[in-house]
């Protein structure tokens, strides 16, 4: 992979499930598989902010998944983060998530922890031992996503926009080199949504690459950058300036 490239697909061939809920590996996609999008081209560099739009079941979610090793890549080439995924290993996969940071529309925090004990919970997952050097992660990580004085509230004690920068600082507790975020605004208000475009902004700017789907438009047309349309089984990358230049 390209120094500085944290993410680079070349000719990927993207699948998704036929059956719900079945996990699809190397030895069930033939069987159970069903290719979603053909001849995927794409790179993302440190600090850069690509948006992934396109209609629901146009495959953006199922592209994420592939990207951290939730679905197989079979065919084509695949590095993220410095892991070829056309390679990958069952125990690769951990190695692998340490270095992303993965954010969803629905948070998917531990409802029965407070704010410390979520994060605590993925740092003890993820080999941190610790007590002093955790709670010190937890309070630089909370500093950066506004919470700082939110710690010992429970999830539902949050707002829905505090729960997404919750999941935010989950997401950033290993120092990732890009977030991949599916649909992280769905479920806000325009403020919150704002709010959290924001954040991202500012974690760009740190180094860190974000890769979004949305089907925001106005937080696209508000922070403007590389956006991908999914559409007919490919993707294309659209010139978004030009694009809302044109409709002012």
């Amino acid at each position: 992979m390209p120094k500085g490239n944290v993410i680079e697909l070349r000719g990927a061939r993207v699948f998704h499930s036929t059956v719900e809920g079945r996990r699809l590996t190397r030895r069930t996609c033939r069987k159970w598989g069903e290719e979603v999008l053909s001849g995927v081209d794409l790179t993302v560099a440190r600090g850069e902010m690509l948006y992934l739009i396109g209609r629901v079941g146009s495959g953006k979610s199922t592209l994420l998944k592939t990207l951290y090793a939730e679905i197989p890549l079979l065919e084509g080439e695949g590095h993220v983060a410095g892991f070829d995924l056309t390679a990958m290993r069952r125990r690769d996969i951990p190695r692998l998530r340490r270095k992303l940071g993965i954010v969803f529309q629905d948070y998917q925090l531990l409802p029965d922890r407070n704010v410390v004990e979520n994060l605590r919970f993925v740092l003890r997952a993820t080999g941190w031992h610790n007590n002093g050097d955790i709670l010190h992660r937890i309070d630089e990580v909370l500093g950066q996503v506004g919470l700082t004085n939110r710690e010992y509230k429970m999830p539902f004690e949050l707002s829905g926009g505090e729960q997404q920068r919750l999941a935010i600082a989950r997401a950033l507790l290993n120092d990732p080199v890009v977030i991949l975020a599916d649909e992280p605004t769905g479920n806000l208000d325009p403020e919150a949504a704002d709010g959290i475009m924001r954040l991202f902004g500012t974690i760009a700017k740190d180094g860190c690459a974000i890769v979004m789907s949305t089907h925001n438009v106005a937080n696209i047309q508000q922070y403007p950058s590389r956006t991908v349309r999914f559409g007919k089984g490919r993707v294309e990358e659209l010139d978004i300036k030009a694009i809302f230049n044109h409709e002012s």
